[in-house]
């Protein structure tokens, strides 16, 4: 069985490697619990769209030049994983988190974003009661957040923190952008052209 004190160990020999950086996780998603999952999935969902692939092994990287990782860090019932996971950051390679959490005491993303500074983290609130919480930071310690639920809006901030760095991503979210504007023109052309009740026939509503 996997210990706390097993992850930590892993975070800090990957934090000492000696590796390319290209080779680590690029983005970092962490929740609270694993029942954050079915809300932090935009966030994979998004770097997915965006051709990002999931780096499970430090070791080993996929193909895929630009890669993400995940893990559960709860600030409450692990605050060590926590720190160890913000203080090995940069080290590790990464280059912005995503970091989600529920609750009123939704502590996560406050405590990641002081520990990995400057690392810019992304704040998702799991619950509409968590959003509070997750942007009451003071000044001059920062984060950045979307609202409640919205990771995958967290995803593609993660993406065009790094595009400021790699014009292939850049590129990636331009493509992406222009795929939603070209979508709502048809959506247009075709409720204008085809009246609302075509409209309704051709989209089945």
């Amino acid at each position: 069985m996997t210990t706390v004190a097993d992850l930590i160990d892993r975070l800090e020999t990957e934090a000492a490697a000696d590796v390319d950086s290209e080779t680590t996780p690029d983005v970092g998603i962490i929740m609270g619990s694993d029942s954050d999952l079915p809300t932090m999935e935009g966030a994979y969902d998004a770097l997915d769209a965006l051709g990002f692939a999931e780096q499970t092994d430090f070791a080993t990287p996929p193909e895929a030049r630009f890669t993400f990782e995940s893990y559960v860090v709860s600030a409450h019932r692990t605050p060590e994983l926590m720190y160890a996971y913000g203080e090995t950051a940069a080290d590790r390679g990464l280059d912005v988190i995503v970091a989600g959490a529920g609750g009123k005491s939704a502590d996560l993303p406050n405590m990641t974003a002081s520990i990995a500074y400057p690392i810019p983290v992304i704040g998702v609130p799991v619950q509409e009661k968590s959003v509070d919480s997750v942007i009451g930071m003071p000044t001059g310690a920062p984060i950045v957040a979307v609202d409640a639920g919205k990771s995958f809006n967290a995803g593609l901030s993660a993406a065009q923190v790094l595009a400021r760095e790699h014009d292939e991503i850049e590129d990636r979210l331009l493509a992406y952008h222009e795929d939603l504007t070209g979508g709502v023109a048809g959506v247009s052309a075709d409720l204008h052209d085809l009246g609302i009740d075509g409209f309704r026939e051709k989209h089945g509503e």
